[in-house]
């Protein structure tokens, strides 16, 4: 999809003053649209849960991005135990923040424990993997599990009405038992209850900016024979390992483009 037609969502962070916390709100339903465009145009279907997982997955990611720095992207792989499947999301960029995902339910490894595999890359700063093992199948409580584990910041996410997702983490010197003692309630009127200032309102897409050429790289690293192979009855099927996009790819094109690849390193050489 044109970048021009994508929904840009807002999420607004905000200080908890008195409280020393962090808040993170936006509503997805815009986000989410794009997102089933996304499965439409390439014929990709969930089975509600399984789509219920995704989303939720997407709106964590989407409001953790939102409370980093601007130049620092994130994957999260949820291995789930039962059903066996992994949930990948991903985000990052800045001004025009992205997110996108997809979910793995083909020769999944089982790892006999439902874990969350976080890697991290920012600019100039050594990239960073942490691991944490989580109980049940619940998507925002094992990201409020990860936080307080890897993150070593007591967190909370709440699923409201119409889409719409709050995530409140602490900062230094927070008030953790008011944290912990946070109810649904609470959050529809915390505006009236609490003191908060805001502190940044970033725009979200779900986009993950893949396109044919990008896959070329992963094609180019098989052998001829496995090339011959994949293209042996016409056009090679790809895709996506972010967001699952399926492409059709014609042998003449992809060694078009191998030839150029290659006539450009030799010229580096020279």
């Amino acid at each position: 999809m044109p970048e021009s037609d994508l929904a840009n969502i807002e999420l607004r962070s905000y200080f908890v003053r008195g409280r020393n916390c962090l808040l993170v709100r936006g509503q997805f339903s815009d986000l989410y649209m794009d997102y089933y465009l996304h499965l439409m145009q390439h014929g990709i279907k969930h089975e509600q849960h399984l789509d219920t997982m995704l989303k939720e997955g997407l709106a964590a990611m989407a409001l953790h991005q939102a409370s980093r720095p601007h130049d620092e992207r994130c994957a999260w792989t949820i291995h789930m135990q039962d059903p066996l499947l992994n949930i990948f999301v991903t985000g990052g960029g800045y001004p025009q923040s992205r997110v996108t995902g997809r979910l793995f339910m083909d020769d999944i490894k089982d790892m006999g424990k439902s874990i969350i595999i976080a890697q991290t890359t920012r600019s100039n700063v050594p990239p960073r993997q942490s691991m944490v093992e989580f109980q049940g199948m619940d998507v925002l409580a094992a990201v409020e599990h990860f936080y307080t584990q890897s993150e070593q910041r007591p967190t909370r996410i709440f699923r409201l009405d119409d889409e719409e997702f709050v995530q409140i983490s602490a900062e230094p010197d927070a008030d953790t038992a008011w944290l912990k003692n946070l109810r649904q309630e609470d959050i529809l009127k915390l505006d009236q209850l609490e003191v908060l200032s805001l502190l940044e309102t970033r725009g979200f897409v779900f986009d993950c900016g893949c396109t044919v050429e990008r896959m070329f790289p992963m094609l180019s690293r098989l052998a001829d024979e496995d090339l011959d192979y994949i293209f042996e009855e016409g056009p090679a099927g790809i895709t996506c390992p972010r967001c699952g996009a399926k492409y059709q790819v014609p042998r003449e094109i992809f060694d078009a483009w191998l030839a150029a690849q290659n006539q450009s390193q030799d010229q580096d050489k020279a």
